[in-house]
């Protein structure tokens, strides 16, 4: 009896250990990223606006900035109302230019996909 159990856990743990295996083949290939859909505000241009433009832009504006920039509405407005795309786009504004270019397509992209919030 103790026999058998041995040999039945030997050939239990061999079929464990072989169905697992370290070839290429059986290598997990991990999904790719996703796909950039639609630039929203919330996932793009927000992080894009908090580090680069509320210095001047923020709840009270400083350094002449006309207005805050630190709201949806509010930055929705300043693109469709106040030329912010272009100021953004030509390097006007952040005025040290330090907006990267996927950045500015950013914003670009937000106004190609309709202000989305």
């Amino acid at each position: 009896m103790k026999t058998k159990l041995t040999t039945l856990a030997f050939i239990f743990l061999t079929l464990i250990w072989t169905s697992c295996s370290d070839s290429d083949n059986d290598e997990i290939t991990p999904d790719p990223p996703p796909t950039s859909g639609d630039v929203t505000y919330t996932n793009s241009i927000k992080s894009i606006v908090s580090g680069n433009c509320l210095s001047c832009h923020g709840s009270s504006p400083t350094n002449g900035a006309p207005m805050s920039l630190t709201t949806y509405t509010m930055v929705k407005d300043a693109a469709l109302n106040r030329g912010l795309i272009t100021l953004v786009e030509n390097g006007t504004m952040p005025k040290d230019g330090s907006l990267s270019t996927a950045q500015k397509k950013a914003f670009s992209d937000w106004k190609s996909d309709g202000y989305l919030e």
